[in-house]
């Protein structure tokens, strides 16, 4: 047996971030693209860039900026403000999980 946790966090009663919605902002930072992120994780364009939107909304920031195409075709890219709050999700996200793995064994041993 071992922990499992699902994680999200609100602003104002609003769902801003969850591993889900890191997740796609990583991957529209690692490949540059909105669309490549998308087909990455098995979304049209349209449900991704709808929850970059919705994101954005709740938390009030621009997270992703995009430009756009060309020849080559467009890119898209986390603002500042997005790498940071991605950076510190996953660190949140890392220290409840080894928080939980500890608290785990205290609680039901060696499995």
């Amino acid at each position: 047996m071992e922990p499992r946790l699902k994680v999200w966090v609100e602003a104002e009663d609003r769902l801003v971030l969850s591993d889900y919605r890191v997740q796609l902002l990583e991957v529209i930072a690692a490949r540059g693209s909105l669309a490549e992120g998308a087909a990455a994780l098995g979304l049209s364009y349209r449900r991704a860039w709808g929850k970059v939107r919705e994101i954005e909304a709740n938390l009030g920031r621009k997270l992703v900026e995009s430009s756009a195409g060309g020849p080559g075709g467009g890119s898209s890219r986390l603002t500042e403000e997005g790498e940071r709050l991605v950076a510190c999700y996953n660190r949140f996200r890392q220290a409840l999980t080894e928080y939980a793995a500890q608290e785990f064994e205290r609680q039901f041993g060696a499995s």
